[in-house]
């Protein structure tokens, strides 16, 4: 086993999950995953690892849609039975937070997502020619 492939060995779970969250190579831990908000970069500036295979397609938005939704929806009904406030109070509320939150989230979950189809050499199946 060479360097290279020492260096890209599948780390623990916890801190794969941690580098995605903040935006870290899944490999090494230490270089940036983005070059600007949901841009990824070419390739790690730390030790090399290209991020061609990155392709979290619309896994991270799927994700933070249901978590947003979840979230507004039973925030938004418990402030309802608690406090019955008016209804333009309900609209600033949730409408601002239903829009914060997803963009909060969404640099996050797809952080995460890459770290893990690293982890798993997770990969687009092929089929076999005919």
């Amino acid at each position: 086993m060479n360097d290279r492939e020492r260096k890209h060995d599948a780390p623990g779970l916890g801190s794969t999950l941690a580098a995605g969250i903040a935006g870290r190579c899944p490999a090494c831990h230490r270089g940036k995953l983005y070059s600007g908000y949901l841009a990824l970069a070419p390739k790690c500036e730390n030790c090399g690892l290209d991020y061609a295979f990155a392709d979290s397609g619309d896994g991270p938005a799927v994700f933070v849609i249901l978590v947003t939704g979840f979230v507004v929806t039973g925030l938004a009904l418990i402030t309802e039975i608690l406090y019955a406030p008016p209804y333009w109070l309900h609209a600033v509320l949730w409408g601002s937070l239903a829009i914060f939150l997803p963009l909060v989230l969404l640099r996050s979950f797809k952080g995460m997502l890459i770290a893990l189809q690293f982890r798993h050499k997770a990969e687009e199946s092929k089929f076999p020619a005919e």
